[in-house]
């Protein structure tokens, strides 16, 4: 080649060996605040110990209420409260200023960055076999079809969403059927191709895929946490008449987060015996020893001596037989 063939071809590799090279430090900022973070968290898995064990439950405590108030997209004040805590390290602000961004975008009607997030993610995606991308390039179609621009939605179906045809079928004849009708028509089935809260699903959908990308729970742990006590406490006895005002059913609110939750296993607790293996109930009631321990009356009748001596199965001590109290159950 020619000399200025040879210094425009040196140019453009220069060029990009610049560019890559800006990319690289970028990526290497990243990676060591990533690492920096990494390093806080296991240190401060490495602070619990009984000693300690209030303090740590109380900033465990600081972090879920930050990662409440992320899952609401309330990130101003997520970050005034976790820089008041001073545990920035410990929550992921950034992830949720990245999703933030997109959800803002769709609200707005805007698909562009919500596509340039799935090409950037695209073979963790794939690997999950989402439907996001899929409907994002579904709600343009619909779009053009609103405006009535069907030259260019013939062109964006062959275009974007036929590619899609050997993996989302029946979705896509459906969305296809949408030709034949005008965005304020009256069918139901696609009526609601056209209705404004299609938006709101995908904000809903790109949250489910965002959260699963980067391992987040769906629900913010405040709520798992507290779900979770609910379930425990939740039992038939706590809608009966005799509720006492201690059980935090008591209080309608309580109720009220605790509709869509099951109930506890069991009505009440299941006393079994330590020798028998069997429940002690009020035909077969728990004996007390001295000792505290307690076993239930057939077994201790079992195992008494000639001279109406008991040996704990425990502690080896032995006891008469009228020294054994007789526990009463309460349901």
């Amino acid at each position: 080649m020619s000399g200025d063939q040879a210094a425009t071809n040196l140019t453009t590799a220069v060029s990009k060996l610049r560019a890559l090279k800006l990319k690289l430090e970028e990526h290497n900022e990243i990676e060591t605040l990533q690492l920096q973070r990494f390093r806080t968290r296991l240190d401060h898995l490495g602070t619990a110990s009984v000693g300690n064990l209030k303090e740590w439950n109380d900033m465990k405590l600081k972090r879920i209420l930050v990662d409440y108030f992320l899952h609401l997209c309330d990130i101003a004040f997520a970050t005034e409260l976790a820089e008041t805590y001073n545990i920035q390290d410990l929550v992921d602000i950034d992830v949720f200023l990245e999703a933030k961004e997109i959800i803002d975008f769709l609200h707005n009607k805007e698909i562009p960055p919500a596509l340039a997030w799935c090409e950037e993610n695209r073979l963790r995606l794939n690997k999950f076999k989402s439907r996001f991308e899929f409907h994002l390039r579904r709600q343009e179609f619909i779009e053009l079809l609103r405006i009535d621009n069907l030259s260019l939605a013939v062109d964006h179906a062959r275009i974007y969403l036929a590619p899609w045809g050997a993996t989302f079928r029946e979705e896509l004849e459906h969305v296809m059927g949408a030709f034949a009708f005008s965005g304020n028509t009256e069918c139901e089935t696609y009526k609601v191709l056209f209705e404004e809260k299609q938006w709101d699903y995908l904000v809903e959908e790109f949250k489910r895929e965002f959260y699963r990308l980067y391992g987040i729970t769906t629900e913010s742990l405040l709520d798992i946490h507290l779900q979770a006590g609910l379930t425990v406490l939740r039992t038939l006895s706590c809608y009966e008449g005799n509720c006492p005002n201690k059980d935090p059913f008591s209080q309608a609110g309580f109720r009220k987060l605790a509709e869509q939750l099951p109930f506890s296993n069991h009505r009440s607790s299941k006393l079994i015996c330590y020798i028998s293996k069997q429940p002690m109930d009020y035909d077969n009631p728990p004996l007390v020893l001295p000792n505290g321990y307690a076993y239930s009356t057939m077994a201790l009748c079992r195992a008494v001596g000639n001279e109406g001596e008991i040996t704990c199965p425990r502690t080896g001590d032995v006891y008469h037989l009228s020294e054994l109290v007789t526990a009463q159950i309460e349901l």
